[in-house]
């Protein structure tokens, strides 16, 4: 389990790196698709809620220390996804387009709902989505549209990714 959640945080931090870099020239209506949580997300799925969550918390603190979020705040948006995407654990067949699609659509609303939820409770401290704001509606349709791709590319490293190894017929 902590190769998986080692490799998970690795891939979440360069994802997260690339979205603040080249993907923020790319942006749609300033929205930039949220990779390292659909990365969390993909890890949790394919191996259950206690790597989601340690995927997510850890994953969570390197992208505070490298954005200008409130200390503690992306640990804990990822890792409640984690930790809900890891309860889907073999529940569902992982199909090649339209289960990525959800749980990376319902990661992103979530997102939504922890930040307004905070945002009303602390005020100005922590910023929040506007439902008549394109940002958030953008940001949704990228991860939704993003996810198949994604979880096809992370499906090639699944040795490092899940605990299921692949095994050579001539083995």
């Amino acid at each position: 389990m902590a190769k998986n959640v080692i490799w998970t945080v690795v891939f979440s931090f360069v994802a997260a790196v690339l979205q603040s870099t080249l993907l923020r020239r790319l942006a749609l209506f300033r929205a930039v698709p949220d990779l390292a949580l659909c990365i969390v997300v993909y890890s949790a799925y394919v191996n259950g809620v206690m790597t989601g969550q340690l995927s997510g918390f850890f994953s969570g603190i390197l992208i505070d220390f490298i954005s200008a979020a409130p200390l503690g705040l992306n640990p804990l948006i990822r890792t409640l996804a984690g930790a809900l995407a890891g309860f889907m654990k073999g529940t569902f067949f992982l199909g090649a387009v339209f289960l990525p699609m959800v749980l990376c659509a319902a990661a992103t609303l979530l997102k939504a709902a922890v930040l307004f939820v905070l945002h009303l409770l602390f005020g100005g401290a922590v910023p929040s989505y506007s439902l008549v704001s394109p940002l958030l509606w953008a940001e949704l349709c990228l991860n939704t549209f993003l996810a198949p791709f994604l979880f096809f590319l992370l499906k090639r490293f699944m040795p490092l990714l899940s605990g299921q190894r692949t095994y050579d017929a001539a083995s």
